[in-house]
């Protein structure tokens, strides 16, 4: 009955709706446990523009890639940025940025992203690198046989560290490395549950989360931050902001804080482990991507080996082609992240074609990418990892085509338009110096022989987790 009377309501314009016949969770149910072949079997009853019912919201699929610029450029009518924040504000526990109490706050915080660009960047990459071949020293220096972990736990520990270190600073106390990890081990936990609170279930209800939250967070306030060493200056452009805004206490600072962490490792360490796992899984991908590494070092006259210190410019990393593509293969295979914006009003959505979509005020509007990246028109063999398939006559390809047509958007692990990772820059430079230090410095291996396959629990969030872990092995080149 439910399904026929909101059907019967649909006004002229509107799309297919999908409605399930569970009260209140419509469609949730079945698109959590597999939202890609869901989306893909409504599409193929629906066409490319339906809506769903999901846990309350009324969500409509936009599945053609060319009218993904339409959507995209409408950001005026379809808002992405009041979404975020009310969900990151109940996520990570500070007060929403509203204009009356907080003026001009959220903007304030979007300008300082221009650290993150150009020559800031620049800056902030070194010493990423810096703080990685460090890490890199401390932990493996000594594996002058072979030392087996496991890949994503090593992954966790070391980008956790460099990103925190780069970001934050370093732990002046003796036992610096371990009070990360513990602050890493409780990130662990809490980022467990991330995907949970981002479908609004009370903290509540998800055990010692909530004391976990609070516990991070408290890492984060004023008294402990002002001990790190060597902070970056986006950090301290944040802190500089927040002590402008007297309603802000200090708790919502540090929450803020918290926040910018989760932002800047919760899809860059499983990233980094798929493009690590990838390549260690297909051997002549990991020698093409090994001797373009060597050849700069020695073009460049650097010395590889934990006691040399490497620099690499942007211009060298962005021309390591066989490292970018291969990094792009991997995200292409592991990234799920849902585009979403929300109609301001109601609208009618203007698509190629002389299609129109009427909207409601409220209605949210979703790109599934992952639909695009696995399509085999778009990608032959979508399935198989071709580490080499973002590279034509030796240079970057960036032409890919659907019906025999080229496509504007091809690959979207950031995000789109609006909703686009404003930390992309950084997290591309941070993955890439650490398969480079990885391959420049160690012969490496997988130690078992078993498949590792995506855990879809975070389907719509961004880089899906491994549903295991798995062993590999390692120790200094000669």
């Amino acid at each position: 009955c439910l399904f026929f009377f909101s059907a019967f309501n649909r006004k002229t314009g509107e799309p297919p709706l999908i409605n399930g016949w569970i009260p209140y969770l419509g469609k949730a149910l079945i698109f959590r446990k597999d939202a890609y072949k869901f989306l893909l079997d409504q599409q193929k009853k629906f066409g490319d523009i339906f809506t769903v019912h999901i846990a309350g919201r009324y969500i409509t699929f936009i599945m053609d890639p060319f009218q993904y610029v339409y959507v995209i450029r409408n950001s005026k009518q379809l808002e992405f940025h009041e979404f975020a924040n009310k969900m990151a504000s109940k996520t990570f526990d500070y007060p929403a940025l509203s204009k009356g109490k907080f003026p001009e706050l959220k903007e304030n915080l979007h300008r300082i992203y221009q650290y993150l660009q150009g020559k800031p960047l620049d800056i902030i990459s070194d010493h990423m690198m810096k703080n990685l071949q460090d890490i890199f020293e401390w932990k493996c220096s000594q594996a002058t046989d072979w030392e087996t972990e496991k890949m994503y736990k090593f992954c966790c520990s070391v980008m956790f560290e460099a990103s925190f270190v780069t970001l934050y600073g370093r732990v002046p106390a003796a036992d610096g490395h371990k009070v990360i990890s513990e602050i890493r081990d409780k990130f662990i936990k809490f980022d467990a549950s991330f995907p949970y609170l981002a479908a609004n279930i009370p903290i509540e209800l998800l055990g010692a989360t909530k004391k976990v939250r609070k516990e991070l967070i408290h890492h984060f306030l004023l008294q402990n931050m002002t001990k790190w060493l060597g902070g970056s200056k986006v950090v301290q452009a944040r802190q500089d902001i927040f002590e402008k805004y007297e309603l802000l206490g200090d708790y919502d600072k540090a929450a803020h804080h918290f926040a910018f962490l989760w932002a800047s490792v919760g899809n860059t360490i499983p990233a980094t482990f798929w493009a690590m796992y990838y390549l260690l899984r297909h051997p002549e991908a990991l020698a093409a991507v090994r001797d373009e590494i060597d050849h700069l070092l020695q073009s460049t006259g650097q010395k590889r080996g934990p006691t040399y210190n490497i620099h690499l410019t942007r211009e060298q990393l962005d021309n390591l082609v066989y490292l970018e593509s291969a990094l792009n293969e991997s995200l292409r295979m592991c990234s799920s992240s849902m585009n979403i914006r929300i109609s301001q009003e109601d609208f009618v959505l203007k698509l190629e074609g002389n299609q129109e979509v009427v909207l409601r005020k409220g209605d949210w509007i979703a790109l599934y990418p992952q639909i695009l990246h696995m399509d085999p028109e778009v990608y032959e063999d979508p399935k198989e990892y071709k580490f080499d398939r973002y590279i034509e006559n030796g240079k970057k390809k960036t032409t890919f085509y659907k019906a025999g047509r080229k496509l504007k958007y091809f690959l979207m692990p950031f995000g789109s338009g609006i909703s686009m990772c404003p930390g992309r820059f950084l997290a591309m430079n941070e993955m890439k110096m650490f398969l480079f230090i990885l391959l420049s410095h160690f012969d490496v291996e997988l130690a078992e022989n078993k498949a590792v396959r995506l855990d879809n629990s975070r389907m719509g969030l961004g880089i899906l987790l491994p549903d295991v872990d798995i062993a590999f092995r390692y120790k200094l080149r000669s």
